[in-house]
């Protein structure tokens, strides 16, 4: 009787090479997947980068040449998000320019914030701000750059 059951057993020389294969193609997939997910980061970092900085021309046009003069996240947002008029005065009811983003800034897909860090300086940023926002804005340049490691690895 114990040799009908040794018949439809599992050697353990079978069973380590099964966890072998399924060891390597885990270590071929995986890898598939975080690059993946890391290339659909990116593409939407893109996306709203250029969004942004598409809307900031816009702004510069509807406003004497000017970029928005924001001193902090929360009048960024209202520049960019609320009707003004032409001498960037917020006007929300009736102002001719603007919106020109909906609702929010777009949320930096590495870091998931949305809150705009104000710079400054003549030349454009080499490296994250080493806050926790999402976004880097220069109101005297209209610079306008992700806060994370990521893109500044490239």
């Amino acid at each position: 009787m114990s040799s009908k059951y040794r018949q439809y057993a599992f050697t353990a020389i079978e069973v380590l090479i099964v966890v072998i294969i399924v060891a390597v193609l885990g270590a071929t997939i995986i890898p598939q997947f975080v690059m993946s997910s890391q290339d659909t980061k990116t593409s939407n970092l893109n996306f709203n980068l250029q969004s942004v900085r598409a809307q900031l021309e816009m702004y510069k046009e509807q406003h004497l040449g000017a970029y928005p003069p924001a001193t902090d996240s929360a009048s960024f947002t209202a520049q960019m998000c609320d009707k003004t008029n032409q001498d960037a005065t917020p006007n929300p009811t009736s102002g001719p320019c603007g919106p020109y983003l909906q609702d929010a800034i777009p949320a930096n897909p590495f870091n998931n914030s949305a809150t705009v860090a104000i710079v400054s300086g003549a030349t454009a940023p080499t490296a994250p701000t080493g806050s926790g926002d999402g976004w880097q804005y220069n109101p005297a340049t209209g610079w306008f750059y992700p806060n994370n490691v990521e893109f500044f690895q490239k």
